[in-house]
């Protein structure tokens, strides 16, 4: 199950859930939201994969709300709030082909052990005019550089994107890409295609 997040790195989350929502800052509801806008298709079912205990998947009104993480202790907080959560590797869903409406991967893809693999898991499980939402910390912005070295100093083993070379990545994935900058964060969408 360590395969979504590096071992260390699935190993600290694991322990740190308890305590986890007492000190990261809560999603951007208002950039998430905004980012579904980009679907040819009602918002109905939610993966938020990575999700820890649920920032991400908090910020939709859709009437299913998946938490999908590889830390147990994660997975745990997410059911005591609320969410249906599935202990996963993110870069093997256990969903299938076409099955959600969309996916988010909040301030988590940089921990993922295979970023390409779980940018393609995502596409796949996208159901045709379903969205893939990426929200992410920019690495060639100052303070984006001043996380990634608290990261490698914390002991994470943390991959960060560029936008261009994420939004790339998610373009590679098959998905129709764009994102925006927003200071030292960032986020990008990719549409699947179709919805005849």
């Amino acid at each position: 199950m360590s395969g979504s997040h590096s071992i260390g790195d699935t190993a600290t989350f694991d322990r740190f859930a308890r305590f986890y929502d007492w000190v990261v800052p809560t999603a951007d509801e208002d950039e998430l939201r905004a980012a579904l806008e980009f679907a040819d298709r009602d918002i109905e079912r939610v993966l938020d994969v990575g999700g820890g205990t649920g920032r991400g998947a908090a910020a939709f009104d859709a009437s299913e709300r998946i938490v999908v993480d590889a830390a147990e202790g994660m997975t745990r907080q997410a059911c005591r709030k609320g969410f249906e959560a599935v202990r996963a590797d993110a870069a093997s869903l256990p969903f299938a082909d076409e099955s959600v409406d969309a996916v988010t991967i909040v301030d988590a893809l940089h921990h993922v052990g295979d970023p390409e693999e779980t940018i393609a898991e995502a596409a796949r499980a996208l159901r045709p005019g379903g969205v893939l939402v990426i929200w992410e910390i920019d690495p060639t912005a100052p303070v984006g550089r001043l996380v990634e070295a608290g990261e490698h100093l914390y002991g994470f083993d943390s991959t960060f994107f560029a936008p261009e070379d994420l939004g790339r990545k998610v373009a590679e994935a098959g998905l129709d890409a764009k994102f925006r900058s927003r200071g030292f964060e960032y986020t990008v969408v990719g549409r699947a295609p179709g919805n005849d």
